[in-house]
């Protein structure tokens, strides 16, 4: 499971995914397929693929404000079923006629 297997999940499912980083910060992947580190102040000293490829927790939340639930954990294992899951794009999809 790449990052951006997570963006496209995000985009299509209108879900923000939340994972902790080594450091003690938090990534949060928005509905928009763009990772952020909130915390973030400096330019980075590690490598966001290599701390997704760390990490075994997860976060979803829905995007819209509309449903007041708390955020669902789900572990790794589930969170690449889902990214497996998700349907990709033909190529036809993205072609001009």
């Amino acid at each position: 499971m790449k990052l951006a297997d997570l963006r496209k999940l995000a985009i299509r499912r209108q879900f923000r995914i939340r994972f902790a980083l080594r450091n003690g910060m938090e990534c949060v992947i928005d509905h928009h397929g763009v990772a952020r580190v909130p915390a973030l102040k400096t330019v980075p000293d590690f490598d966001l693929e290599a701390e997704l490829a760390s990490a075994n927790e997860f976060a979803l939340e829905p995007a819209s404000g509309k449903d007041p639930s708390i955020p669902r954990p789900v572990r790794r294992d589930e969170l690449a079923a889902m990214t497996a899951a998700a349907p990709s794009a033909s190529p036809a999809a993205h072609e001009e006629d």
